[in-house]
């Protein structure tokens, strides 16, 4: 039985997910974390809802975001504001001991001047949902030229909900470098499409049914 603690997180880290109960992660958060945390390779991961994705790609993430460089690193895709707001909550929640770690959360339907305001002061973590995250990054207020990760949470709700062509925008303003996260319940034609044009030695998981 693999502990949190014996992950290699940092102790900063270590209080805040312990204060918030963690201690034993979830199937996926076990296969995922120590992968993230040691190799730059690109991932999908087959996981339902719920099964602690967030902590999964959150946690290594945070662990190796720079926080001398105020330029976004990481850019985390989700198919509704409500999920990015979580994912955004969480991920406050688990860098709240790291000094000089800024996140935002993007979605449409809401004020995007105060979302422009929030970026310009400068942030290291996006979430945001395909169409506002595409929609500032064409007017030049979201800079996706230094990510170092890109993560496509519930990968085939996004397209389910007509986001392919956003998607493949986003995808293709972003650097060859950086390492793709892809999170999805299912497999469809089309996952199966975005992963073989975007993203290269593809480490597999998977958790559940």
């Amino acid at each position: 039985m693999t502990l949190f603690k014996e992950m290699g997180l940092s102790t900063e880290i270590q209080s805040a997910i312990e204060e918030l109960g963690f201690e034993q992660p979830t199937p996926v958060q076990e296969k995922t974390i120590p992968f993230l945390l040691e190799s730059k390779q690109d991932m999908i991961a087959l996981a339902q809802t719920g099964t602690g994705k967030t902590a999964a790609f959150g946690l290594p993430i945070i662990e190796q975001i720079d926080t001398a460089q105020r330029s976004i690193q990481a850019l985390i895709l989700s198919p509704t504001r409500e999920l990015a707001m979580q994912i955004a909550n969480d991920l406050k929640k688990y860098s709240k001991n790291i000094k000089g770690l800024r996140s935002a959360v993007v979605y449409g339907g809401s004020d995007i001047r105060a979302q422009i305001s929030e970026l310009e002061r400068g942030v290291q973590i996006v979430v945001g949902t395909p169409g506002r995250t595409l929609d500032l990054i064409k007017r030049k207020k979201l800079r996706v030229n230094e990510i170092r990760w890109v993560v496509l949470d519930e990968a085939d709700e996004m397209l389910s909900m007509g986001f392919k062509d956003d998607l493949d925008a986003i995808l293709e303003n972003s650097p060859d470098e950086k390492q793709t996260l892809l999170f999805s319940a299912t497999m469809p034609r089309e996952i199966v499409a975005i992963s073989k044009k975007y993203m290269t030695d593809i480490h597999e998981i998977s958790v559940g049914k």
